[in-house]
């Protein structure tokens, strides 16, 4: 595997949660709740170094001073049409956050992704992007959406994901090697359709219960 950065969270909690969506049976509902709630956690660990600035307040009891983020220069990146289901979590621990979306699709022969969609906030260069995809599979996605994003200058990138594959992370940083990934678990492979075992399935498919 290619060594670059990458975060494995690994806290209890989250790996409960990932156990119960990786369940053939879960609902769309349970699914969709169960995903919502790991995006809160995940969102605290993505932000800890968060810069912050002091501002003066004042308790019931005096003036003192304290720290605030300025959330309107993180930007979450969205890489449709699954990456929506972790933006609500998201956004429920960064509301000030701006948001971007980039859509892709993997082509179903070559397994290659196209471009079909893509806005982001302007300008880019103050903002800290954090790229959103459940999955990081053949790593195809998730490299095109970061090559993409590039062109915008933010002032940092990073990926977040819920399962990565060891060939997908090898893919993504042999192109990004300088950007971190974070993901709730490294999965054992692919299979021959480009999915990753043991997985969840199709993520999208799970969110909005298509087909």
């Amino acid at each position: 595997m290619n060594q670059g950065t990458f975060h494995h969270l690994t806290h209890p909690l989250i790996q409960h949660k990932l156990t119960l969506m990786r369940e053939k049976d879960r609902s769309t509902g349970g699914f969709r709740r169960l995903l919502h709630e790991i995006a809160l956690l995940m969102a605290c660990e993505l932000t800890r170094d968060m810069p912050t600035h002091a501002v003066e307040i004042e308790t019931p009891l005096e003036k003192t001073t304290g720290a605030l983020i300025d959330g309107g220069k993180t930007v979450f990146v969205v890489i449709l049409r699954a990456g929506a289901g972790l933006l609500d979590g998201m956004l429920e621990v960064v509301p000030g956050a701006r948001v971007g979306h980039i859509g892709l699709y993997r082509d179903p022969k070559t397994l290659a992704a196209v471009e079909y969609y893509f806005k982001v906030p302007e300008p880019m260069n103050e903002s800290d992007a954090i790229v959103l995809d459940p999955m990081l599979a053949t790593g195809h996605s998730a490299a095109a959406a970061v090559t993409r994003l590039k062109a915008a200058k933010p002032r940092s990138i990073r990926f977040a994901c819920l399962l990565a594959a060891p060939v997908g992370l090898a893919h993504f940083h042999s192109l990004h090697p300088e950007v971190p990934v974070t993901t709730c678990a490294i999965d054992r492979e692919l299979n021959d359709h480009g999915y990753i075992l043991p997985g969840l399935g199709d993520a999208g498919d799970r969110i909005f219960g298509t087909q």
